[in-house]
Parts: C-alpha cells; structure tokens; sequence
C-alpha cells in the first residue's frame, strides 16, 4: 500500500545467522519500497501466469565467471561462492514476495591452476548462450576481466566484480561501459599515496620497486600501477625498477631493500619506504615470526638488524572492516567454504574481496528494484547501472560508497612500528575513500621526530651541507687537471683541423667537372622550370626574351648526379677567410629540409654554385598547376617542411635566410620540401637595374624594413624576423592559390605593390585574407606573421606548434607525411590511368564488334587468342542466296550512288531481320545476299527451319521496302535454298573471310538462279528436313535440271499456317505441272 518495506529475512539457528539477519534489519530503511508488495503490481511484462491465477516468478539468472580450484585467488569460486549464496538466502523471501527469483550458474576461468584470459571468455560466452544470464559476477582477475568485460558491454550485461584493480578499467566509456567495481581498486590506492604525500610536503620525486613475473595476472604490477599514475598526475618525479628475485616472494624483496639501503645509511632517517603489502600478509603470523613484525623472518629472527632499519618503513594494507557483521559473515564464509567445497580459509583480508562481492549483488537487488518500481524491466541495463551511480549503504563490509564512475571508494589502514622497543607495528592512520580524508590513530614515531624532508641533505651533490674529504678534494682537483689539459689539447687539436679543412677547400668544383647538354634538353627534362603566369594579377608573367620559360635553376651533371647550377654574376671572387668559412658552413649545413650543398665553382669567369637537384621544381609551380589538386592535408605537408627548414635554418650558423620565397622552395622527387638560395652572402649580387619588372616581381615577398634599410643594416634576429614576414607571404601563396601577394579586386603591378609596402603607410598594405578558402586560425597566422612590427611576429618555434595546434595531421611522423604525399601522388596517377583505360576498353569494343560482324563470334575468339582456325567439314547445313530480278536493267538506269544507297537501305533491312534467326551473313556480292544456318556452330536439325522462317521474314519485308529514287517500283526478291554439306574455315591474311566451299554451295545458287521473283525455291533435301517440323506451306514444282549436272525435285513454299502444313507428293504413274499450284492437300502439323 505504498508502506516502505524491506525484504523479510529468516532468521538463522547459529549465533552469526542471526546477527546477519540484524545487519539487514537494519538495512530496511535504505532499501526502496515495494520489493515485498502485491506480486501483480510488480509483475514484469511477459510474466507466465501457473494454473491457479498466481504469476510464475520472473527468474533472475546470475552467472559467476571465477577460478573455479585455486583458493589463493581472493576472488575464488571457493571463497566468492559462499559469500553469493549467503546474499541470495537473505533475499530470497523478499524476492519471493516480489515475484522474483533469483539462480545462479558459475563457469571457471582458470587453466591449470592459473587465470587464462583465453578460457574466461569462451566460457561467458557458453553461459551467454546457454543461461542467458541478466548479470554477471567477476572475473577478478585482470586479464580476464578486460576480455568478459568487452564482452558484456556488447551484450548489455551488467558486470559487477570485487577484482579487476587495473587503471585502465577506469576507462569504461571506451570498452567496459557495463562494468561495476564494488571492491577495491588501484587508482584508490594511487590517491590515498597522493594524499600522504601531499600531507607530508613531498613534491618532487618518488622511486617505486615492484615483483613483476610476468605470468598470471600480475598482480603486483597492476598494484603499483594507480599509485604511479597518481604521483605522475601530482607532479613528481616517478621513477621505477622492477625488482625480480628467482625464487622469494614480495616479503623477501623488502627485506633485500632494506638490508642494502641500511649498508648505504638510507635507514637514519632522511628517507621513508612505503610497503603496500593490500592484504596484510607481512603483518600476519607465519611460522616463528610473530604477528605485527614484518621485519622477522619466517623462524622469528631479526636477519641483520633489520629491526632498526624498519623503522622507515609504513606498511599500506586494506582496510579490514570493524563492524559485527563482517565478523559474522567472516566465520559464515570460513565454515561454508570447508563444508561446501572442503577449502581451509584463515582470517585474512582476502575475504574482504568476498565481501565486496556480498555487497555488489546487494547493489544490484536495490537497482533493480527501484527499475522494476518505475516500469523497468530486469534488461534495462542502462538504467540499473545509473541508479548504482554515487549510492550509499551500510553492506556486510561497512559503508559502501560507489562513485560517479561506479567503483567503489576504498578505505585503507597506514601501520607503522608505534613500539620501537618490540619492533611491533599497529595501525596509526585509516583513510576513509568515501570522504578522501586520513583519520589519524596514533603519532607516527619518525626516526629524527620529524617527516623526512622533501629533498634530503647531500641528495644533491653540490649541496653545501655535505663536507668534502681529504681524499675527495685531492681526487676532485685531479679531475680538474685533467678536465682543463683535455679541454686545451681538445681546443688545439680543433684549431689545427680547421686549418687544415680552410686551406684543403673540399667544397672545390672545376669548370671542366661540370657536364652540360643541349638547353632544350634541360628546359624539358631536367631543368626546372619557373612559370610565373601568377592568376589575378596584372603583371603577367616574367617570361625571359629566350623562350617561354625563365630557367631559374639551370642544371648540369656532377659526377654522374643531376645538380642545380645557380651562376653569379661576379668576375671573380676572392677567397677571403670570411668567404672560406662561409664554404665552410655551407658544406657542415645538413638537414632533411634544406637543399644540399655541393660545392662551388670559382673558375673566372664561370663563377657558380652547386647544389642539390629537386626534379619537381619549386613550390611556385605546384602551386601554379591545376592539374596538381593539393588537399590540406597536402598543404600543411609543405608549411611543415617550410617551417622546418627555417626553425633549423634559425638555429644553424648561417642564421637566417634573406630571401624566403616560394621560389625558392623546391620539391624533391619524393614530394618533400626543401630549401634553397640560402647563406653565402658574399657570393651573391643582384644587378637588376631598379626599373627592371623582374626585380620588383622577386621583392613581392620582401619584408618592409630590408626594402627600406637593405640587409647590411638590419642585425641578424631582424633578418629573422623579415623571413617570418616572407613565409607569411607563401602561407597566403598556399592558401589562396593565386600568386604571390593576390590583393582581391586591384589591379597592381609589381612595382605598385613594393612601392605601397616599402612607405608603411597604415593601413598598411597587404595581400587578400580570404576565410571562406581557408582556416580563422590560418588567416590570424598570416597577420601575424606579416605585422609590421617586428616584435609581433613570431619566431619559427612558436610557428612550428601554432600548426601543431591547429592541424592535428601534422603531428605526424617524416614517413606518415611521405606516404601521404606519395598516395596523393598515386591518385593522381591512378586518376589518369583510369581514364586511359576507359579510352582503351572503348576502343577494344569498337575493334571486337568491327571483328565480330566481319567473322563469326567464335572464329573471332580463336584469332583473339592467337590460335589458327582450323577449316572444318559440316554433314548438313542450309545455304540460302537471294538476288533482285531485273536489277541490271535498275542499275543502268539509276547512277552509281543511287544504286550503293538502293543496297545499303535494302541490306540493311535485311542485316536488321537476320539478327532474329540462328543464321550467319556470309556475304554480299552486288544484289546476291548469302546466308546459312548450322554453322559455325551446329545447331542440330534446326537449320532449314531457320534459313525458311528467314526468308518468309524477308520476302514480307521486300513487299513494303521502298526505293528511294522510284518509290512507285516494287523490288521482287528472288531466293533458293539448298541443304548438305559444306567445308568452312577463313581464308587469306589480308581481310580474312569465313568462307564455305562444297557443292551445296552451288546447288543453293542454282536455286536461286532457276527461281521466281517474290518466291523461296527449295530443293528437295531442304524439304526433306522441314518435313520433320510440318510447319511450312510447301507446293511442289518438279524436275528441274541444274547446270551443276544433279537432278533434283525442287518446290515453293507458300508460307507457315499456325501448325498446319500443306505437301502433297507426286503420284508415279503421272508427273505433275511443276507450276499447277492446286496439286495441294491438308494435313495436321505434329
């Protein structure tokens, strides 16, 4: 009646069954209402109903996926198990009541002993299949876990574990969106060791040691995990060793350590060593070592003193819960465990696992219901798990507190040696996960009486509490000595070697070392070429008086190699020690983004520079080429490789480059960027007269202060800052793609636009932004870049993570940007391969269709393939030949043309019908049309049928064929058929024919010949083969003497009747009129 109510318990014959059945009397008022109603009001949509009216109970199937035999597992089928039921039996009345049950149905997820992570999943699947289960409890172990967990999110099950500690679970939006932890958890544990440091004011470093066999489940490592993660997140220093001995344990391993940081004086004090020993296993007694004193050995000994060096040390464990039920649900699970399945359990704190499995069923029962109370069903997941979301409640193992990420907070105990005499240690500090505060128990007995500091003396070498020795100050001296005689030997043997490498000149090339060919050869093979048409602006192009191109970059052979031979414009040139060690710096230069330096030439008066050759020309022709479609992804590739090259170009000794344009950015044949046209100062010397239009196209990308100053004045971090102005300029170039410094709607000159740059009137002038083609950011980056101010434009470092920032692709690696550029590349490429191939595949058809209306489709087969028809010999086939009657009286009367368009109206007419038949067009000869049917491919008896029902076709066509010169004459069509056998095969290399050979040949012409107009002459073998059909109108002629010697009994036939045949032979005792057309009689067509 809308009374909050509880799930009855029964209340159980021992002393901790009843003291459980007051924890969940307890418990009622936290649980919602209504779970022991009236069975129909919660009564889920598909409920059966028994016999009686009553509704059968909604069964709710738990599936256990844990180690099934090896109890040392804390979360066991052995131990968990217990714990399950002992839930289901104090739920049990008021599920009854609710009209719910609950079964549960467990699978192993161990292999030989071990966790397996292979196993655990299969056997989820099993119960998923087999039990449909509606939750599943565990895996505990992580490795599992991670599998049945993907599992479960895809299925929609909730997960509910007391295990799987690792951090990455925490993740659960990715994989495991279903998964419950109501036990403890490794970010837990890394936020309470965040916690003491933050109390004790260590900030700056931590160094953590582990056990990490990297078989099972590795538990130790997924341990330690939260707690490094966590220090990392606070801001230490965190560093790690996996400590690995053979054949000890955990317990050993601290013993070790602390053995060997006593021996170092790492024990006085100055240092403190946590022990996160979870579930107190050094504390417990073993063997001869007491309780309490984790610094004895398994015979109750102190080995080495270890006693005093434990008094640094804090040991972590879980939280073990004080409350009376847990008490009693401990004993109840110690004496299930040994009567169901005759497993020794022990007071450890692995039960606490048990516990937390306890707990979790009990969360799921209170979600559930509430889900069921609001019209739910026990499949909505989403629903149940929401409701688990930041609940509190009093369970077997004290409060549970379930954060927003559904894992539950955890409490922890911090032990110390409070008795320093007895080496006995207790509990000083209990951390409470649900409020993230430490209750403090008892004083910690620090060795100084204080926390170690954060950066302990002589930590730091050069800390000036640590005091030098005699022997120290003597070895440091000697150092010293040493140290200044090797930097001096180092500092000469430096000197004499420049020298040396000065005076060698290795950068060197003699005139008659370089190869040149032919220009035309250069302009269209190697050379590259510089087509400045520059779209949307008015200067047009810088086209030389030597051709259609200027060859900015004339090239040559060197030593085998393509080479850039760039000429200057100097008489000679003096090798000062400044232009020595400029050569010098040129060749030392290396970078991935920077052209090559190979050497020069200073031979009068072919004074030049050599450099490496990039065969796809500059950045200003791709850019300028529409057939090249650069993407972004493309483009940012390049303003990667510019910005690269230029932050190494900054930081080199050169300093800077003078003259950054997008002509001097040349692709390579691997479409990377590089660099060229830069340092050498004292080689290079323009001597364009001011007026040149050239000169002032080049200046397009110069900074205002160099066209103001020049670059003699400026220092060498404002010719910095001018480069930043100049790839402002190409970035805009990249952008917009229509030339240096397009300005949208003007229409200026070259030499208008340095003119309005170099005065730096405000507003000052500057080229198009254009947002609608490229990014804000991009756009803020140009402005940047180009600001007239100095101090405003950034440095190529801060440019190089502006892109970073907005463009994630460029992130990538030097091979990811490759193989990008070479997949654009390929698409092109494929682009046009496609095309071509459509071309070719059109032609092919069009050639196989001319082949296949000259010979027969399977004759033009074998010659495709290459083979040679073989001429073959056919027992029967039908030859048909038709001519015009009177067509040499119509020809002499009609001209030439008309006589060719009087053919190809009527052959085609006819070409039209035969496609209808099973017949080949042999040939035509003037009027005479030859046809047969039964070759080259046999059709059987059939081909007599075919040729007649062709002809009747077209002797209807010829009586409605109209001439176009005498429209009011009739053609009569004149037609013999004959049947036999022929031989047939092509004949000839030179317009091939499929020809036939063989009397029947002539025979069928003959019957053509000895025919009438507008009738089908037939001889009596043709006859004889339609009879077979009865389905032809056939009037007999009689003996007609052929010119071929053979006398035959040939007939006409009339046409087909719907089935019905007309034949009446010749009597013998009289010959028929061949021409009296009644001799005719009626017969039925089979």
């Amino acid at each position: 009646n809308g009374e909050p109510r509880l799930w009855p318990l029964s209340t159980g014959s021992c002393p901790e069954e009843r003291r459980v059945s007051g924890f969940f009397s307890r418990l009622r008022a936290q649980l919602p209402s209504g779970l022991d109603g009236a069975p129909a009001r919660f009564l889920p949509s598909g409920r059966s109903r028994g016999a009686n009216g009553s509704a059968a109970a909604t069964v709710v199937t738990v599936a256990l996926v844990l180690p099934e035999h090896n109890p040392s597992y804390p979360w066991a089928l052995p131990r968990v198990g217990p714990a399950v039921r002992l839930a289901l039996e104090a739920l049990e009345p008021a599920l009854r009541a609710a009209g719910l049950s609950m079964r549960t149905v467990n699978a192993t997820s161990e292999l030989n002993g071990a966790c397996s992570e292979s196993v655990a999943p299969l056997q989820a699947v099993d119960l998923k299949l087999y039990h449909d289960p509606d939750v599943l409890l565990g895996p505990g172990c992580v490795y599992p876990a991670a599998s049945v967990g993907r599992f479960a999110s895809h299925w929609g099950l909730p997960l509910i574990t007391a295990g799987a500690v690792a951090s990455d679970f925490s993740h659960k939006k990715e994989h495991y969106t279903t998964l419950v932890r109501t036990g403890p958890s490794a970010p837990k544990l890394g936020a309470f060791a965040a916690l003491l440091h933050e109390r004790f004011n260590w900030s700056s470093r931590a160094a953590l040691l582990y056990v990490d066999r990297k078989t099972d489940d590795r538990p130790f490592y997924f341990t330690i995990e939260g707690v490094y993660q966590e220090l990392r997140h606070a801001g230490l220093t965190v560093g790690y060793h996996i400590y690995a001995p053979r054949d000890n344990g955990p317990d050993t391993m601290l013993h070790q350590i602390l053995r060997l940081a006593h021996y170092e004086s790492m024990t006085l004090g100055d240092y403190v060593f946590f022990y996160v020993d979870v579930f107190g296993e050094s504390l417990r007694a073993e063997g001869n070592r007491e309780a309490g004193k984790p610094w004895q050995s398994k015979e109750g000994q102190d080995p080495g003193g270890l006693q005093e060096a434990f008094r640094t040390v804090l040991v972590i464990t879980y939280h073990e819960p004080q409350n009376p039920e847990y008490q009693s649900f401990q004993s109840q699970l110690i004496l299930r465990a040994r009567r169901e399945s005759n497993v020794e359990l022990n007071d450890s704190l692995k039960n606490l696992v048990a516990g937390c499995f306890h707990d979790g069923l009990l969360l799921y029962a209170m979600a559930l219901n509430e889900t069921l109370q609001e019209g739910g069903t026990k499949r909505n997941t989403s629903r149940i798990l929401e409701k688990m979301k930041g609940r509190k409640f009093q369970g077997v193992t004290g409060t549970v507190s379930m954060d927003d990420n559904n894992d539950r907070d955890t409490d922890f105990n911090l032990w110390a040696m409070a008795d320093v005499e007895s080496g006995k240690f207790q509990v000083v500090g209990h951390y409470v996960g649900a409020e993230k505060q430490m209750n403090w128990l008892g004083a910690i007995p620090w060795v100084k009486g204080a926390p170690p500091l954060d950066n302990p003396p002589c930590f730091d070498m050069d800390d000036p509490s640590c005091p030098l020795n005699t022997l120290a100050i003597v070895a440091l001296g000697a150092g010293l000595t040493f140290l200044m005689f090797g930097v001096s030997s180092f500092l000469i043997f430096r000197k004499l070697m420049l020298e040396k490498e000065l005076a060698s000149m290795l950068w060197r090339i003699r005139w008659d070392e370089l190869q040149f060919g032919s220009s035309e050869r250069y302009y269209k093979g190697a050379g590259s070429r510089l087509t400045l048409s520059l779209r949307g602006s008015s200067y047009g192009s810088l086209m030389t008086a030597h051709g259609k191109y200027q060859i900015f970059a004339n090239t040559g052979l060197f030593k085998g190699n393509v080479v850039a031979i760039k000429h200057v414009n100097k008489k000679r040139i003096e090798l000062t020690r400044q232009v020595l060690f400029e050569l010098k710096h040129m060749r030392d230069v290396q970078f991935n983004h920077l052209t090559r330096f190979i050497g020069a030439c200073i031979d009068p008066p072919n004074i030049c520079i050599v450099t490496e050759y990039c065969p796809r020309g500059s950045l200003q022709d791709v850019l300028e080429n529409e057939s090249i479609n650069l993407d972004w992804m493309f483009r940012y590739s390049l303003i990667n490789d510019i910005v690269k090259g230029m932050a190494f170009l900054h930081n080199s000794i050169i300093g800077y480059h003078g003259s950054l344009k997008s002509s001097n950015c040349v692709v390579d044949s691997r479409f990377v960027l590089k660099i060229t046209d830069y340092g050498l100062a004292s080689f290079r010397q323009s001597s364009e007269s001011e007026g040149n239009h050239a000169l002032y196209a080049k200046k397009l990308w110069t900074a205002p202060e160099l066209l103001q100053k020049g670059p003699l004045v400026l220092s060498p971090l404002a010719m910095q800052k001018a480069d930043v102005y100049s790839f402002g300029i190409i970035l805009q170039e990249i952008a917009l793609r229509n030339g240096a410094f397009y300005i949208e709607g003007m229409d200026l000159s070259p030499k208008e636009i340095v003119q309005k740059v170099r005065n730096s009137q405000r507003p000052h002038f500057r080229p198009t932004v254009d947002l609608r083609l490229h990014s804000e950011e991009l756009a803020l980056l140009m402005e940047r870049c180009w600001a007239q101010d100095l101090t405003e434009r950034p440095d190529f470092a801060q440019i190089k993570i502006f892109i970073r920032r907005f463009n994630k692709e460029g992130s990538a690696s030097i091979l990811d940007n490759l193989l990008s550029r070479m997949e654009q590349y390929a698409n092109n490429l494929e682009k046009l391969v496609e095309e071509r191939t459509q071309a070719y595949l059109e032609e092919k058809r069009k050639a196989e269709n001319l082949l296949y209306q000259i010979l027969p489709h399977s004759v033009a087969e074998q010659l495709k393939r290459g083979e040679t028809v073989q001429a073959e010999a056919f027992d029967c086939v039908t030859i048909y030949f038709s001519d015009i009657v009177g067509f040499t009286s119509l020809s002499a009367e009609s001209t030439p043309m008309q006589v060719v368009t009087l053919l190809n109206d009527l052959y085609t007419c006819f070409d039209a019908i035969i496609d209808n038949f099973d017949v080949y067009k042999v040939e035509t000869i003037g009027d005479a049309y030859m046809v047969v049917s039964g070759l080259p491919v046999r059709n059987g008896k059939l081909h007599a049928h075919e040729i007649v029902r062709m002809a009747l076709a077209l002797l209807e066509a010829v009586k409605t064929f109209r001439i176009r010169h005498r429209p009011n004459e009739q053609l009569r069509l004149r037609v013999g058929i004959h049947s036999g056998p022929v031989c047939a095969g092509v004949v000839g290399l030179k317009m091939p024919r499929y020809c036939l050979f063989g009397d029947t040949v002539n025979t069928a012409s003959r019957m053509e010949s000895s025919g009438e107009a507008l009738k089908i002459h037939v001889s009596s073998t043709t006859k004889e083969n339609l009879d077979e059909f009865g389905c032809f109108e056939l009037e007999l002629r009689g003996d007609v003497e052929m010119k071929v010697g053979v006398s035959i009994l040939p007939g006409w036939v009339g046409g087909r009747e719907g089935g019905e045949a007309v034949w009446q032979p010749p009597p013998h005792q009289a010959a028929p009129d061949p021409w009296l057309p009644h001799q005719r009689g009626k017969g039925r067509c089979s």
